[in-house]
């Protein structure tokens, strides 16, 4: 009886989970990053740290980085396959309009973004940085429980133009497999 019971308690509770996951588009609320926001106020206490090896991590003493010091899910397949890709494809479009720096910000700890940084051969025109427990995603309610989907804690899909640390333009997309809204051409658009 006890099994029967779990049985349909975990059936039922993933059903909600599957169902609030495919309806989570049209419910989402807001951020509350926005244009005009300083990211750095906002997630005050909060470090990420950049894409490293192993190795790298031991002789850095696994150092992090302060957001007032730099300023989205690795291996995902609109991520890898369409995200990053737009991104490293106009670098020399970024750098055309003086933008110093492109920055991937991604759930995840700083070893999975460093080789998925070397799997998209990225390293070299885009900077990595893992938050390891999503307290930056979190902070700027950009956080997205994609236990469902069997990812665990994420964040949603987006781009934000920073200068110097304040928002200019913010594109969030409605679910976790649209692309519309967070590419390279539409942040080049807006700069």
């Amino acid at each position: 009886m006890a099994t029967k019971i779990l049985k349909r308690s975990t059936s039922s509770v993933l059903k909600s989970r599957v169902e609030s996951l495919l309806t989570g588009a049209s419910r989402r609320s807001y951020a509350s990053v926005a244009v005009g926001t300083d990211i750095v106020s906002a997630a005050p206490k909060v470090s990420l740290q950049k894409a490293r090896s192993w190795d790298e991590g031991v002789s850095s003493n696994f150092s992090s980085t302060s957001l007032k010091d730099i300023f989205k899910g690795a291996y995902t397949g609109v991520c890898s396959q369409q995200h990053v890709p737009s991104y490293k494809e106009n670098i020399d479009k970024f750098k055309a309009k003086g933008i110093d720096s492109v920055i991937c910000v991604a759930v995840n700890d700083p070893y999975v973004m460093n080789a998925w940084a070397d799997k998209l051969q990225a390293k070299d025109v885009i900077e990595f940085y893992g938050d390891f427990d999503g307290s930056f995603h979190k902070s700027l309610e950009l956080g997205k429980d994609l236990s469902a989907a069997l990812l665990g804690p994420r964040s949603e899909r987006w781009s934000a133009y920073v200068v110097d640390g304040r928002v200019k333009a913010l594109n969030v997309e409605g679910a976790p497999s649209d692309f519309n809204v967070s590419g390279a051409e539409v942040i080049l658009e807006q700069i």
